[in-house]
């Protein structure tokens, strides 16, 4: 373990939980300035080492990884995530053709209940999971478990109750304690680790949350001591954390208010105004808006579709191909047939992505919505 970690009784033995507690209360003591930003810096890289070595730990001592074991299927996987007894099983029984169990109460779904939504030619999968409570990510409740399950989703979907609107700073918080980075992208950091050389640290922005000194100080705190990092954009010691842990989830999100059957037009207008998130106002019970979410929710997963014409000239307009924007060929044909990548030739498209109706195009040609596509193999 790196000296950093080397404090205290060297005679006795601390423990991870003994060391987590240390850090913790000396960030507790610690007031956030100029003059201590480093310091505290330090100290966030150090406990996020610690609790991803803990959650190792406890994932070896349990045989596997905490979590549901849920099958992915169709296009897309949606995730309803919500505190207990706000209309998540309703909802899911609206948007597809599930039949989760509904009830006044906490805690009535106790497992993850899976629905299909068809939509525009796309079948989504949509998960009701069970209840987050404040503390999920520590442990309390189903809490990793649940979260777990998210980590793998193409779509969060926050269903909050139009009288805790507060919710969704809870269950966003949550959601970030386990790893999961909702409505941001990676942070763009380029970090190539070599045997010699030390610590070469190239920004081409200018760095305002952070300077090069902690940047070499955290890496160092991960046992990095040698490597080229180039940073393009102007990223925060969490950031920097994030990337060095490697192991976050970054997943667009999409916010339902439910309930508004309760409350009048004015009411939810005032409530809109004062939060700082959007939302989709629905009522899952009295079935209000479900269409409008649908369109939100084929619109936030950022599918394009692909119609497929046989080498006889037919299109198929009914059943279109369901990929995500920014696919290429070999995306459809990895879709059409696992193996069919090995024989490909050359495929031949119409629509916006090409210069020309038929222009022939190789496996790594982006496409666009609508294309007309013909794979030809050997």
């Amino acid at each position: 373990m790196a000296k950093a970690f080397r404090a205290g009784n060297r005679g006795a033995r601390v423990g991870i939980p003994e060391k987590i507690k240390k850090i913790e209360d000396d960030m507790h003591r610690t007031q956030i300035n100029k003059k201590t930003e480093h310091h505290v810096g330090i100290l966030r890289a150090k406990l996020s080492k610690l609790r991803a070595e803990q959650e190792e730990q406890q994932s070896r001592r349990s045989g596997s990884a905490i979590g549901y074991d849920v099958k992915k299927s169709g296009d897309a996987t949606v995730v309803l995530i919500g505190l207990p007894s706000v209309g998540k099983s309703t909802l899911l029984n609206r948007l597809t053709n599930a039949k989760s169990k509904v009830a006044a109460y906490h805690f009535t779904t106790l497992e993850v209940v899976p629905g299909l939504m068809e939509y525009k030619g796309a079948r989504i999968q949509v998960l009701d999971l069970p209840g987050i409570i404040s503390g999920a990510s520590a442990g309390k409740g189903l809490g990793k478990r649940v979260l777990a399950v998210a980590r793998n989703a193409d779509l969060v979907l926050f269903v909050i109750d139009v009288f805790q609107p507060e919710a969704r700073t809870i269950l966003e918080r949550e959601l970030k304690n386990t790893g999961i980075r909702v409505d941001v992208d990676p942070p763009n950091v380029v970090l190539e680790q070599t045997t010699t050389g030390g610590l070469a640290v190239t920004s081409v922005v200018k760095l305002t949350k952070m300077n090069e000194q902690l940047v070499k100080d955290i890496l160092r705190v991960y046992n990095i001591n040698s490597a080229r990092v180039v940073i393009r954009e102007d990223i925060s010691d969490e950031q920097l954390i994030d990337v060095m842990l490697d192991n976050r989830s970054y997943i667009p999100s999409l916010t339902v208010m439910n309930k508004i059957d309760l409350v009048n037009a004015g009411f939810t207008n005032t409530i809109s105004s004062k939060l700082p998130y959007k939302f989709v106002p629905i009522s899952a019970e009295s079935d209000v808006n479900i269409a409008a979410l649908k369109e939100e929710i084929y619109k936030r997963l950022d599918f394009v579709r692909i119609y497929m014409r046989r080498r006889t000239g037919e299109t198929d307009y009914k059943e279109p191909m369901i990929v995500k924007n920014g696919s290429t060929v070999l995306e459809v044909c990895n879709k059409v047939h696992r193996n069919i990548k090995e024989d490909f030739r050359y495929a031949l498209i119409w629509g916006k992505s090409v210069k020309f109706g038929g222009q022939r195009v190789g496996i790594d040609h982006l496409l666009m919505d609508e294309d007309v596509l013909t794979l030809v193999t050997k």
